[in-house]
């Protein structure tokens, strides 16, 4: 992995992150809470992709295809898992 590759890779999650706070909303801590999710969902995803064998989407180095799906999921996960319970509300 090269550092080019690298950065760019959390370019990539940081803003996956960013467009999926926008898209749900939130405040300063679920927006930090979004990106360490896309974060932690990139990275595992493009190591499966690598470990798996997969090429689609491949940039240079990085198994962008399996990293954005990777992503994507953590972040729904996430999303399932720390949404705040809306009771008492009329």
């Amino acid at each position: 992995m090269t550092l080019p590759a690298f950065l760019f890779g959390v370019l990539v999650s940081t803003f996956l992150g960013a467009a999926f706070h926008l898209w749900k909303g939130g405040n300063l801590s679920t927006l930090l809470l979004d990106i360490l999710v896309s974060w932690i969902g990139f990275w595992l995803g493009h190591i499966a992709g690598v470990f798996a064998g997969l090429a689609i989407g491949t940039l240079g180095p990085l198994r962008l295809g399996s990293a954005v799906v990777g992503a994507i999921i953590f972040l729904s996960l996430g999303y399932w898992l720390f949404q705040e319970e809306q009771t008492g509300k009329k």
